[in-house]
């Protein structure tokens, strides 16, 4: 069983403290929707995260 992920959107952001929780939220409430979303820290700079919209 392969299940492909497609990445639909990518954006930097600010570091936040809290952001992680809506992340959470929104894998939890649109996962039935095929859809997931992830948060990593920049690799070229320390003050911003990667948001990322993924369609499984």
């Amino acid at each position: 069983m392969d299940q492909k992920v497609v990445v639909l959107s990518t954006v930097k952001i600010e570091k936040a403290p809290d952001v992680y929780k809506i992340v959470d939220a929104l894998n939890r409430t649109l996962k039935e929707k095929d859809l997931m979303f992830g948060l990593a820290l920049d690799d070229e700079d320390t003050n911003k995260m990667v948001f990322t919209i993924y369609r499984t």
